[in-house]
């Protein structure tokens, strides 16, 4: 098996393709450095096939577990102090005191994790700070050439990276908005959620250029200009539309395809609807705050 001889291999979770090799060897996890040109003060999210490995990786409060019962499996990353007996690389944390968790739903990875024997350092399966893949076509189109396996299984169903929460005694701080909401952590913990960005990089998906196409992209477009290719929401002129009824999960796992058909246009520019902040709606700003950044 390629992973455990060390070399990265693409497999879909329920929200993007990610690029998974072994998290306790480092030379596999720096071929995931090397394969996606990350820099290596970026922390990777390791990937778990059940509760008990995220035990023997990291430390879990009461809040944590908490949130792991209610979330996991699913599209929630739980950024944790690492146990000094994790046998993690280092390079996985990028030299931090936690790690971030994930046990993700889509039964490839867990499948690929379990026949592994070992957790699994699994970001997006694309080049640094460009638009994540959601299909394997994207996998191909960005990584084509520096990787030796796709595992296929169609497009993904959530369409955004996973929620990062680092829980506390007293609160939770969201690091990166995605499929579980501030209201969902808040109804699960009873604890006001504090939106951390004050500029430290403590888990994935916090560089201020991030999930960016190729192309300069304008935000809250309520029509395309000359040379622009326009990303619609809701009823309205467009070249693509992420949701017609305004739905915002349809519109979350329509986000980067769209972005993807808009960055291989002829169009020099791209053009997005506003998109309502509520709910997932933050999650799908951020990610085009980042990518017109």
């Amino acid at each position: 098996m390629l992973i455990r001889a060390g070399e990265p291999v693409a497999v879909p979770t329920e929200t993007v393709y990610g690029l998974a090799a072994d998290a306790t060897d480092s030379n596999a996890v720096a071929a995931i450095y090397s394969a996606k040109g990350r820099p290596s003060f970026n922390p990777l999210i390791v990937h778990v096939a059940d509760r008990a490995m995220a035990e023997r990786l990291a430390d879990f409060s009461p809040v944590a577990s908490v949130l792991a019962d209610r979330f996991w499996p699913g599209p929630l990353t739980l950024v944790l102090p690492v146990r000094s007996d994790s046998g993690l690389s280092p390079l996985v944390t990028a030299g931090l005191p936690t790690v971030a968790l994930r046990l993700p739903a889509h039964p490839a990875m867990r499948a690929l994790i379990r026949e592994s024997g070992c957790p699994l350092a699994a970001p997006s399966a694309n080049r640094s700070g460009s638009i994540s893949p959601t299909c394997a076509e994207h996998v191909l189109a960005s990584l084509g050439g520096k990787i030796r396996m796709i595992l296929d299984e169609g497009p993904t169903s959530e369409g955004l990276e996973s929620t990062i929460a680092a829980p506390a005694e007293d609160r939770v701080r969201l690091l990166r908005p995605g499929p579980v909401t501030t209201a969902m952590l808040e109804e699960a913990t009873g604890l006001p959620v504090i939106v951390t960005d004050d500029g430290k990089i403590e888990a994935p998906g916090q560089l201020e250029s991030h999930y960016a196409p190729s192309k300069p992209v304008r935000l809250n477009a309520l029509r395309a200009e000359k040379d622009e290719y326009l990303i619609g929401f809701g009823l309205m002129p467009c070249h693509i539309n992420l949701s017609q009824e305004a739905d915002m999960r349809e519109a979350a796992a329509h986000l980067f395809a769209a972005l993807h058909f808009a960055d291989a246009s002829a169009a020099t520019r791209i053009a997005v609807a506003p998109i309502p902040p509520d709910g997932i709606g933050a999650a799908i700003n951020d990610r085009l705050r980042r990518a017109a950044a």
